[in-house]
């Protein structure tokens, strides 16, 4: 039987070559930033899927039954997780505005 493996640091974009950075660390800022950042932005968007999905079932659930209530609260889920994402949207334009009048690569950590 074949065991199913895979490697946490490349997977998540947290080490080079060789696997997760050994003792030393990251060499600056910079590099741990840039290494955690895109992860975020992979979160933010698994997050944001999960809380339209909820709020939308609270809205069909609760307006089959005719409770207000309910409805409101799912549709409160759907405004928060749009705003979020378009936080986020916003944040992520950012950093590429920053990335070409600065020249630093951000979302390319160089590991």
């Amino acid at each position: 039987m074949e065991k199913l493996a895979f490697d946490i640091g490349n997977e998540f974009k947290l080490g080079g070559e060789t696997g997760i950075r050994q003792a030393a660390g990251y060499g600056s800022i910079g590099e741990l930033i840039s290494a955690i950042l895109p992860n975020i932005y992979i979160f933010a968007g698994i997050i944001l899927f999960i809380l339209l999905i909820v709020g939308g079932l609270m809205v069909i659930i609760n307006s089959g039954k005719g409770e207000q209530e309910g409805v409101q609260t799912g549709q409160k889920a759907i405004t928060a997780a749009l705003v979020g994402f378009l936080i986020i949207f916003a944040s992520y334009w950012i950093m590429q505005i920053i990335e070409i009048v600065t020249g630093i690569k951000i979302f390319e950590s160089g590991l």
